[in-house]
């Protein structure tokens, strides 16, 4: 394999895991550290909301995006469905753009644009050069059988 190929595969997982465990580690720390009674009701989510939203919206929203998160980030690391949870994760990037948009017009966006800069570059980036991932031998393996 030519050194350029071996950068675009180093270039995609580096990418892909810095993505997925900032997503891993921020599910992780709601879900089970923090807890989701907590996080519906911390002062960046709950509180911001009350007098906005009905109380149904933002827990389907905590909950979603929470687990989305999780789930996803965890996909992103092993390298399994990583389209889906890429997806996946976009709509609760979109979402809590919506929600820190609605809560307070001018913010602070490197959260989200870092993340957001991160995941287009995975949707964009040929998924052929994604060879240390559960999803490249999955279709590797396939490909042989056919």
């Amino acid at each position: 394999m030519k050194m350029i190929d071996v950068n675009k595969v180093v270039g995609v997982f580096i990418i892909r895991m810095l993505l997925g465990l900032i997503f891993l580690m921020q599910g992780f720390g709601k879900v089970f550290t923090w807890g989701m009674e907590n996080v519906i009701n911390a002062d960046f989510f709950g509180d911001t909301f009350k007098d906005i939203l009905p109380d149904y919206v933002i827990h389907i929203t905590a909950y979603y995006t929470s687990y989305v998160e999780l789930i996803g980030g965890f996909l992103l690391v092993v390298g399994l469905r990583a389209n889906i949870a890429l997806y996946a994760l976009g709509s609760v990037l979109i979402i809590v753009t919506f929600g820190h948009g609605l809560a307070e017009p001018i913010w602070d966006l490197s959260h989200v644009m870092n993340r957001t800069i991160l995941l287009v570059a995975l949707l964009f980036l040929p998924r052929k050069w994604d060879k240390l991932s559960v999803d490249y031998l999955i279709q590797k393996h396939y490909s042989k059988k056919g």
